[in-house]
């Protein structure tokens, strides 16, 4: 049975709607919050199988007040791409893995978005991948992508939606299993909020549904790629 490490960095965002689809696969997951008191992030990969890197609200790694934890969560992170460890990374969690993988970020506001991805490699997660797919966003900052990372899926303004590297690593710019509730915890967990939420929170409750419809497919490539399922006997 497969075990990944969760790295949680805020009360509001986790893994959401992806929940169900682990467990109904016998997918082990173990939350890990590094802003909590008293708590603290392992020395390596040891006893995973997998790595994930969720969003941060308004924090960022270049801009903004900067994720607490941003050192310790690199080492590790390069830890799992060592021991060639699937990693998958959500909003801030996809600028970590860039770090992590030789890229960056740049400094970007804090936003909240909700548009439409539109997949530009056909085969991407081994042909599962929407060929378009709801895509909300809420984080500061934005990633640059390693120089081995592969777009698999762009934004409506063309800037990477979905990158891969490795092929088992992927960063999402958006949450794939985002739910409107965990925005409307990020807004109330911090001070530091974006433009458009009010307007923006009613089109993600609309679109619910179509991201549950969404990520069914999605993670079914995203288990494919990331070797989340043990092979058969």
């Amino acid at each position: 049975m497969k075990r990944l490490c969760i790295l949680q960095h805020t009360e509001a965002e986790f893994l959401g709607l992806m929940e169900d689809h682990l467990e109904s696969r016998a997918i082990r997951f173990q939350y890990l919050r590094p802003f909590t008191a008293g708590s603290s992030l392992p020395a390596d990969a040891a006893g995973f199988d997998g790595l994930v890197l969720l969003g941060a609200g308004p924090l960022g790694i270049v801009s903004g007040p900067l994720l607490p934890s941003l050192a310790a969560e690199l080492r590790l992170a390069r830890d799992f791409l060592r021991r060639d460890l699937p990693i998958l990374g959500f909003g801030l969690g996809a600028c970590l893995l860039a770090a992590a993988a030789g890229g960056g970020a740049d400094e970007a506001p804090l936003r909240f978005t909700l548009g439409t991805a539109r997949r530009v490699a056909p085969a991407a997660l081994g042909g599962h991948l929407p060929a378009h797919f709801p895509l909300a966003v809420y984080m500061r900052d934005r990633p640059v992508l390693p120089r081995d990372a592969a777009v698999l899926a762009v934004d409506e303004a063309g800037e990477p939606a979905l990158f891969a590297f490795r092929g088992n690593c992927l960063g999402f710019l958006g949450h794939p299993g985002v739910k409107s509730a965990m925005i409307e915890d990020l807004v109330m967990e911090f001070d530091d909020a974006p433009e458009g939420v009010a307007e923006t929170l009613p089109l993600l409750r609309a679109a619910q549904g179509a991201i549950a419809a969404a990520l069914s497919e999605i993670m079914v490539g995203v288990v494919m790629a990331a070797h989340l399922m043990e092979p058969p006997p």
